[in-house]
């Protein structure tokens, strides 16, 4: 039965990969909470759980849209080339960090996180611009370390975050969709490190088969599955307008925070 929403998960994972260019976190993570707290983890390692184990999902998947928006020549790969380094050094302090924080802390950061994208796609506003072209080099530099850093605070790729900074200069909707998912690549892979290494002392209150803060269980269950569907998500991106991308994504977010708004005044 705890398989059953796991599985679930991984398709909408995979379809929300292909259409936003995400790896998914932003819903790996909230069904991860609920699966793990019907599986009776305790609630002082549980969202580290559910981070821990969402990076390590949205590898595959990031690869997977990656290569599907690759392919139709979406991709910006100076910018790839700028972001990649900072993104890494940033989630690997953003790691560090997440190792020594209660769950609601990570917690409030995902819903600070959440608010400020859906603010953005909701209000659909084109004329929302810092600049009509990329900013300097240490400038994007900036940007890819603190987007590393809330990445792996929050268990998410990054992408949407890479999204909007990018939309707010002037790069197409979905060359910067296509664009985020190959950072989404980059980001997690010290994240994953970080949090197994950081779960190790907690090892006994965490369930069987996790490698720190890492689940094998949630892994082998949403990561081939999000994995197949990420291209069909891509294929469906090309297909919809920059309206329908925006709404279907800031609608989603708001949802999210909001549960773990209520999680947060419940503890």
């Amino acid at each position: 039965m705890l398989a059953v929403p796991l599985l679930a998960g991984g398709v909408f994972t995979g379809l929300l990969a292909g259409v936003l260019g995400v790896g998914g976190g932003a819903l790996i993570v909230p069904v991860l909470y609920e699966v793990f707290r019907a599986m009776g983890v305790e609630e002082s390692v549980r969202m580290q759980l559910c981070v821990g184990t969402s990076l390590a999902i949205i590898v595959p998947t990031s690869l997977q849209s990656y290569r599907a928006h690759k392919a139709r020549g979406a991709v910006l790969p100076e910018v790839l080339k700028v972001w990649s380094l900072p993104a890494f050094v940033g989630v690997s302090l953003g790691s560090l960090l997440a190792a020594v924080v209660q769950g609601w802390v990570l917690q409030s950061a995902f819903i600070v996180i959440a608010l400020i994208m859906a603010t953005k796609a909701l209000a659909g506003r084109t004329d929302w611009r810092i600049g009509d072209t990329l900013p300097s080099r240490p400038v994007q530099s900036a940007y890819a370390f603190f987007i590393g850093m809330m990445a792996a605070l929050v268990g998410i790729s990054g992408g949407g975050l890479v999204t909007m900074v990018l939309s707010l200069y002037g790069v197409p909707i979905h060359v910067a969709v296509a664009t985020s998912a190959g950072i989404g690549m980059v980001i997690p892979l010290p994240g994953i490190i970080g949090y197994a290494i950081g779960g190790w002392p907690h090892l006994p209150d965490l369930p069987p088969l996790s490698i720190g803060y890492v689940s094998l269980i949630g892994f082998a269950c949403m990561a081939p599955v999000s994995t197949a569907v990420a291209p069909l998500g891509a294929r469906l991106a090309h297909r919809l307008s920059r309206r329908a991308l925006e709404i279907g994504f800031g609608s989603f977010l708001l949802l999210i925070a909001a549960r773990f708004f209520l999680a947060i005044v419940w503890r």
